[in-house]
C-alpha cells in the first residue's frame, strides 16, 4: 500500500494539471485512481526514459557514439557499475511503466461503466504499450523476469524467462490486441496523449511494432521473421509522418522534453557531439549536420569519444534539442520504411528495397525540417545510393544516422546490422561497445538463484554477452 501511495504522489507531482483537466485524484485513496490517469502517466514515463540522457540510467546515445562526455567520462567508457545504470533503467520501466499499466488494466477490467468495445480497446492499447516496453527490456538485458514478475509481495524472487521465449509471447500479445481493436470504437480519448484514442492509429502502431520485432529476429528465426513481417505489412504500418508514435512534450515544466532538462535547465555542459558521428556525417556531406550539430565550431570538430573534452572546444548539440517541447519519438515512419527495406533485402517481401530505403532517408531528412531538394541531392551521391550488394551497410549506416536522439534504436541497429563499422573504442577504457546492459546490482543479492541461472544461460552477466537476436556482430 505504501508503494502505491508513493507512486500516486510521484505521478501527481510530475504531470501538469493541464494534461488532466477535470481529473481530481485523491492521492490518499489510490484505489480510486483512474485507469486513464495511469495510462497517461505510463506514456509519459516511457517516453521520458527513452529520450533521457541521464547518466544514471540511459546512456544509449553514448553506446551509439552519437554523443560523448566532457568532464565526467565514466559512462562514455562503459562503466555501468558506478551508478548502477542497469538498475536505474530496469526499475524505472518496471515500476513506472509496466506496473502502472498493470494497475490500469485491473481498474479497467473492473470498471462497469465502460461498454464492452471501449473496455476491450483500452485493454488492448494498454497491453501494446506494455509490449513495447517489454521489447525494450529484452533488447537491453536479454533474459528477464517475465511470467512471474509484477506480482508484488506475492513473489519477490521471480524466475527469469528466456529472452527468445518472451519475444514469442509478445508476438502473441500483439496479435490478441489487434483482434480486440478490429471492432472499432473508442479507447482512451484525450487521456491518450499520443494518438488521442484513435484506434486506427493504434492498429498501425501494433503492426509497426510487430514488423520491428520481426526484423530483430531475422538472423535467428528467419521463418518466423518472414511470417510476422508479412502479417504486419498486410495489416497496415506507419508509412507517413502524420502517424508517428511520438509523445508531445510541453513548453513549461514539468512536462518538458528531458533533453531540455539535461542540456538547458540543469545549467550543465556535460555532452558534445562524438567524433564518431562528426567524421561519418562530414564524409557523407550529410545535410542533417545543420540540425544535429550546433555551429559553434567551423569546421565541425567532434569530441574524442571517451576522452575528457572541453565543452567550448568541440561541436555542441544542435539548438533543436535544447527546445522544451521537442517531441519524444518512439516509432516513426522513417524507421518503418527502413524496416521494410530490410524485409525486402532479406527476401521477405517482393518490394524493391531501394524504394523503401530512399523513402526512409527522405522522410527522415524532411522530418528534421530540411527540404525535398536536400534529400534528393543527398540520395544521388554514389556513397549514399542504395547498394544492393552490401545492403547491410546502406541500411545500417543510414538508419544509425536517422535515429539521432534515439540512442537505443541507433545502438540496436548497430548490433543487428554491424554498421557503421568505423566505431571508436573509448579513449580511456578502450572497451568494445557493449552488447547489453548488465543486470541491476541488487539482483545478485535479492534474487540470487534466479539471477545466477539467467546469467549462466547468457554466458555471464557481462557487457559483451548478447541478447538472443544479436548473432552476427563482429564487435569493434
Amino acid at each position: 500500500m505504501k508503494k502505491i501511495i508513493l507512486l500516486v504522489v510521484l505521478i501527481s507531482t510530475t504531470i501538469s494539471c493541464e494534461d488532466f483537466e477535470g481529473w481530481n485524484i485523491d492521492d490518499k485513496h489510490p484505489s480510486e485512481v483512474s485507469g486513464k490517469f495511469l495510462f497517461t502517466s505510463a506514456q509519459k514515463s516511457l517516453t521520458v526514459r527513452m529520450q533521457s540522457t541521464s547518466v544514471n540510467n540511459n546512456i544509449f546515445k553514448m553506446f551509439a557514439q552519437h554523443w560523448t562526455e566532457t568532464t565526467y567520462t565514466d559512462e562514455a567508457n562503459y562503466d555501468l557499475v558506478g551508478r548502477d545504470i542497469g538498475g536505474g533503467f530496469w526499475s524505472d520501466l518496471f515500476r513506472n511503466v509496466l506496473a502502472d499499466l498493470n494497475k490500469a488494466k485491473n481498474i479497467i477490467t473492473e470498471d462497469t461503466s465502460l461498454d464492452d468495445a471501449t473496455k476491450a480497446n483500452q485493454l488492448a492499447v494498454a497491453d501494446l504499450l506494455q509490449v513495447y516496453t517489454w521489447h525494450v527490456l529484452v533488447d537491453t538485458y536479454g533474459d528477464l523476469p517475465y511470467t512471474e514478475t509484477l506480482q508484488g509481495l506475492d513473489n519477490l524472487t521471480p524466475m527469469y524467462d528466456d529472452d527468445e521465449a518472451i519475444y514469442t509471447d509478445l508476438f502473441a500479445r500483439i496479435e490478441t490486441a489487434l483482434t480486440q481493436l478490429a471492432n472499432g470504437g473508442d479507447s482512451f480519448g484525450g487521456a491518450d496523449l499520443i494518438y488521442h484514442g484513435d484506434v486506427a492509429k493504434w492498429i498501425l502502431f501494433a503492426n509497426s511494432l510487430k514488423l520491428k520485432m520481426a526484423i530483430r529476429i531475422s538472423d535467428v528465426n528467419s521463418g518466423m521473421a518472414n511470417t510476422k513481417a508479412n502479417e504486419a505489412i498486410a495489416g497496415g504500418v506507419i508509412t507517413s509522418a502524420g502517424d508517428n508514435f511520438a509523445f508531445p512534450f510541453e513548453s513549461t515544466p514539468p512536462n518538458t522534453n528531458p533533453l531540455w532538462v539535461s542540456l538547458v535547465q540543469s545549467g550543465r555542459h556535460d555532452f558534445v557531439i562524438a567524433n564518431t558521428l562528426v567524421d561519418i556525417m562530414v564524409s557523407l556531406n550529410d545535410p542533417r549536420t545543420s540540425v544535429y550539430f550546433d555551429d559553434n565550431k567551423t569546421p565541425f570538430i567532434g569530441g574524442v569519444y571517451g576522452a575528457n573534452n572541453t565543452f567550448s572546444e568541440y561541436t555542441q548539440i544542435g539548438k533543436l534539442f535544447h527546445t522544451e517541447n521537442f517531441e519524444g519519438m518512439l516509432l516513426s515512419s522513417s524507421e518503418v520504411h527502413f524496416l521494410m527495406a530490410e524485409a525486402a533485402a532479406r527476401g521477405f517481401i517482393a518490394d524493391a528495397p531501394k524504394n523503401h530505403y530512399d523513402m526512409a532517408v527522405e522522410q527522415n531528412i524532411m522530418y528534421w525540417g530540411l527540404s525535398q531538394a536536400d534529400a534528393t541531392a543527398y540520395l544521388t551521391q554514389p556513397n549514399i545510393a542504395f547498394d544492393a550488394g552490401n545492403w547491410k551497410k546502406s541500411i545500417g549506416t543510414q538508419k544509425w544516422l536517422s535515429m539521432y536522439a534515439r540512442g537505443f534504436e541507433a545502438w540496436s541497429t548497430w548490433r543487428l546490422l554491424d554498421y557503421p563499422n568505423t566505431m571508436n573504442k573509448p579513449a580511456v577504457s578502450e572497451l568494445p561497445i557493449p552488447r547489453r546492459y548488465i543486470y541491476p546490482l541488487s539482483e545478485a543479492n535479492v534474487n540470487e538463484a534466479n539471477y545466477k541461472a539467467a546469467s549462466d544461460a547468457m554466458g555471464g552477466d557481462k557487457l559483451e554477452s548478447r541478447v538472443f537476436w544479436d548473432k552476427t556482430g563482429q564487435g569493434n
